[in-house]
């Protein structure tokens, strides 16, 4: 049997961990009163349950309860049971954001500010982050990313890391990223923008990537990076308690160049054993109509 406990931060993504384990055939149930867990894990197994794979969502919604779990846990690991933590996060501006977007009311934040009940529902379960079998930092993560996470984890098909790597574009007239950790400069490569055939195409155009990379300087970069980030990831992803990291790379309008470094070094790293996404944060905007790449 495989028995999943699904937790983590209000607003992070549970309930779409949740759909998503039942589409990979897990039996879910949401929100189990603390006090009914034993009851429910020894009918499991004394009744020879029909599912062999269970889910069950517990959260800060379980009140007062929720400071009986740690001791549950002690016992179903006293017991010899055989049980996963599936720990979802996001930082407090994304659990803010959506919270607004959704107009929903924290569960701790009666009486309080919606930044106090996040703050206190952190303290709260904190004890559930430690103690996890897999963290997912779903900050910057789209709902079919989250997804595609869940599927790589449970169904058997890839090794996880607690890792995702974003490979963000960017346009330095619009901004360096805030979240980056690392940021990297192209505005040195050759320039698509001044060939009138290129001008309106993108760097996810094949076109305009034979154009960057046309050079001994762009190849010699590229090779450079890529070594670099494939160092750094694996250092983090063995040394330090990191889920997410974002390299930023940028062009004056991120649309030519850095979507196509992005591309390319997402292209190579994503043979790693971690998640890697890319992200063109400024490829729509039209800069071109007004002379700049």
């Amino acid at each position: 049997m495989r028995f999943i406990f699904v937790t983590g931060m209000s607003g992070a993504g549970k309930s779409t961990a949740l759909k998503s384990l039942e589409d990979l055939g897990f039996f879910c149930v949401d929100n189990l009163p603390v006090a009914l867990i034993d009851r429910f894990v020894a009918l499991s197994i004394d009744n020879n349950f029909e599912n062999d794979k269970i889910a069950l969502g517990v959260d800060i919604r379980s009140g007062d309860g929720l400071g009986e779990l740690s001791h549950c846990l002690n016992r179903l690991r006293e017991n010899k049971f055989n049980f996963e933590i599936l720990y979802l996060d996001a930082n407090d501006q994304s659990l803010v954001k959506r919270y607004k977007e959704t107009r929903r009311e924290h569960p701790l934040a009666k009486g309080l500010s919606l930044e106090d009940g996040i703050n206190e529902e952190r303290s709260r379960i904190d004890f559930l982050k430690k103690s996890a079998d897999y963290t997912i930092d779903t900050s910057g993560l789209l709902t079919r990313e989250l997804k595609n996470e869940i599927v790589k984890i449970f169904s058997n098909k890839k090794d996880y890391t607690n890792m995702i790597v974003t490979i963000m574009s960017f346009g330095y007239k619009f901004g360096i990223p805030q979240d980056a950790d690392y940021v990297f400069d192209v505005r040195f490569m050759p320039n698509p923008y001044y060939e009138p055939n290129l001008r309106r195409k993108t760097g996810n155009d094949i076109e305009v990537q034979e154009y960057v990379m046309n050079s001994d300087a762009s190849k010699d970069f590229l090779d450079k990076i890529d070594g670099l980030m494939s160092f750094v990831t694996s250092e983090f992803v063995n040394n330090d308690d990191r889920h997410q990291l974002v390299v930023a790379v940028g062009c004056t309008g991120g649309r030519h160049r850095s979507v196509t470094i992005a591309n390319l070094l997402h292209q190579r790293l994503s043979g790693l054993p971690y998640s890697v996404r890319v992200f063109h944060r400024d490829i729509a905007n039209d800069t071109y109509v007004k002379g700049e790449a």
